[in-house]
């Protein structure tokens, strides 16, 4: 899975908030993740963050030129 600093992950279970959507704040072996909704953060290893990402929602804003 291609996930990046700034993108916003939304996952199949909500957070005990009621969000659903993350935004990355790190990217490696592990994830650091903050809610969009009451702005938790947490570090998850990357292959369990990566088992319950139901979307990716890119924040990529290169243009080309």
């Amino acid at each position: 899975m291609n996930v990046k600093v700034g993108d916003i992950l939304v996952m199949k279970k909500p957070h005990p908030c009621g969000e659903k959507k993350w935004l990355v704040l790190r990217t490696g072996a592990d994830f650091r993740l903050r809610c969009l909704g009451c702005g938790h953060e947490l570090m998850t290893p990357r292959f369990k963050a990566e088992k319950n990402i139901r979307e990716i929602l890119s924040t990529d804003t290169t243009t080309s030129l």
